[in-house]
C-alpha cells in the first residue's frame, strides 16, 4: 500500500493544474488515469493547436445552477496568470478571434508544458491505472486501482464528464459524488451538434454550406457561422446554443444580423429591379441557402418588381426569426463537454472541498460548471484545479 499526501484522479488539465501547485506546496502528490496518455482532451482541443483560454472570462460565459460559484476561483487564478506560465514555457500563440488564445504550433506543447511542471513539482503521473474503487477508512482515503492500493489525506477527483469516450471518458467522478452522498445536478452533452427531426429532413441538401447568423437559445444569443450537416445543425454557434437548449426548446436563427431585409428589398423594389427574391437574396447569404429557402418559404417566382410587400416582409420576418425544434443532440460521442455534474452547494467555491467530506474535493468538469466554446472550459480546469492545488 502506497501512501501519499494527495492522490488526484484524472490526468487532464484540472488534475495536472491541481498536482503542479500542490507538489509546489512540497506535498507528496500522485495523479492516475486509466488512459494511456495526459491531457487527451487537451491534445484534439483546437483543431489540435489548443485553445488554451479566452482573454475574456466571466461568469456571463458559463451556465451552472449558481451563477456566482466560479467567481472566486476565476479572481483567483485569471487567464492572463495561465498566459505568464505559457510565455514562461516559449510557447507561441495567437489570438483567433473573440478573445479565443491558441498555440501556434501544437497542443502537445501545453500538455508538455503541465508535465515538465508536474516533473519539476515531484509530482508522480501513473497512466494505464484503472480505479476500481474508493472509500475513506479512519479519516484516509483509500483508492484500489488494479495494480495497487494508495492512500492519501486529500483525494481530488478530476475524472472530467461523459463527452468523448473514445478519450477514455466514464462517469466515475459522478459515481464517487454519489457515494460520499453529493448531490448532482442532471447531466447532457453540450457543446454538440444539433440533431432535427423528420420535418426538417429536408434542411440535409444544404449539408455542408456554411452561413454567418445568430442563434438564440432560451434567452442567450450568440453569433457565430453556422453549419448545416446531413442530420442537423453544427458549427460554432449550433454549439454554443446547444449550452443552453433543454428537449422541447425552440432555436430561433436570424440570417441576416447586419441587414434588415424588408427594407433592403424595398430598396431594390423602387430601384425597379427585375431579378427573382432568390438571386437578390444570394448577395447576403449563400446561394444554395438563398435558394432553399426560397424554394420552401416564398410561393413568388415573380421578379421582385412585381411581388407584394405583404409577401415579402412575411417572407423577410421569417428570416429574421426563423424557428426550428431539434429533435436532440449528437449525444456525448461528438460532445465536447458535458454540462452538469456535482452541484456546486455541495463544495467551497474558494477551495474546491466537499462540505460533507474533508479532504475530498472535486474540480474541472466534473463540476457544474460548463464554459462556453472559445477556452472557458480549459480556463476553468486551470482556475478549479489552482485553487484546490493550494489546500490539499
Amino acid at each position: 500500500m502506497a501512501s501519499n499526501d494527495v492522490v488526484i484522479l484524472g490526468a487532464g488539465g484540472a488534475g495536472l493544474m491541481c498536482g503542479i501547485e500542490a507538489g509546489r506546496r512540497g506535498r507528496s502528490v500522485i495523479v492516475v488515469d486509466h488512459s494511456e496518455k495526459v491531457g487527451g482532451k487537451i491534445l484534439i482541443s483546437g483543431g489540435g493547436r489548443c485553445n488554451f483560454t479566452n482573454l475574456s472570462v466571466a461568469p456571463k460565459n458559463y451556465v451552472s445552477e449558481n451563477e456566482h460559484f466560479c467567481k472566486s476561483a476565476f479572481a483567483r487564478f485569471t487567464p492572463q496568470d495561465f498566459i505568464q506560465r505559457v510565455e514562461s514555457h516559449k510557447i507561441p500563440y495567437h489570438e483567433k478571434t473573440l478573445g479565443q488564445l491558441f498555440c501556434d504550433d501544437s497542443a502537445k506543447r501545453i500538455v508538455e508544458m503541465l508535465k515538465e511542471d508536474c516533473q519539476s513539482a515531484g509530482v508522480q503521473i501513473r497512466t494505464g491505472c484503472k480505479v476500481k474503487g474508493v472509500k475513506k477508512h479512519h479519516g484516509v482515503f483509500q483508492v484500489d486501482t488494479e495494480a495497487e492500493v494508495l492512500e492519501a489525506e486529500s483525494l481530488v477527483v478530476a475524472t472530467g464528464g461523459l463527452s468523448l469516450p473514445k478519450l477514455g471518458a466514464t462517469g466515475i467522478g459522478y459515481e464517487i459524488a454519489k457515494q460520499f452522498g453529493l448531490k448532482l445536478v442532471e447531466r447532457a452533452p453540450a457543446l454538440d451538434g444539433f440533431v432535427l427531426g423528420p420535418q426538417d429532413a429536408d434542411l440535409a441538401q444544404l449539408a455542408g454550406v456554411a452561413v454567418d447568423c445568430e442563434v438564440s437559445c432560451r434567452g442567450s444569443l450568440f453569433r457565430e457561422a453556422l453549419l448545416f450537416t446531413h442530420r442537423g445543425l453544427s458549427g460554432p454557434v449550433a454549439l454554443q446554443a446547444s449550452l443552453h437548449w433543454r428537449p422541447g426548446s425552440m432555436i430561433e436563427i436570424n440570417l441576416s444580423p447586419d441587414q434588415h431585409l424588408f427594407e433592403w428589398f424595398r430598396e431594390k423594389k423602387a430601384q425597379g429591379s427585375r431579378m427573382q427574391v432568390k438571386n437578390i437574396l444570394s448577395d447576403l447569404i449563400p446561394a444554395r441557402v438563398a435558394e432553399w429557402l426560397c424554394s420552401k418559404y416564398f410561393e413568388s417566382t415573380e421578379p421582385l418588381i412585381s411581388v407584394s410587400e405583404k409577401e415579402l416582409k412575411k417572407f423577410c420576418d421569417r428570416l429574421h426569426s426563423w424557428k426550428l425544434q431539434p429533435q436532440g443532440t449528437v449525444g456525448y460521442s461528438k460532445a465536447e463537454v458535458t454540462r452538469g455534474g456535482v452541484d456546486t452547494v455541495e463544495l467551497s467555491s474558494k477551495t474546491m472541498e466537499s462540505k460533507k467530506v474533508p479532504g475530498l474535493y472535486f474540480i474541472g468538469e466534473v463540476v457544474d460548471v460548463t464554459g462556453w466554446l472559445g477556452g472557458y472550459n480549459f480556463q476553468w480546469a486551470w482556475s478549479s484545479g489552482w485553487c484546490a492545488g493550494q489546500v490539499v
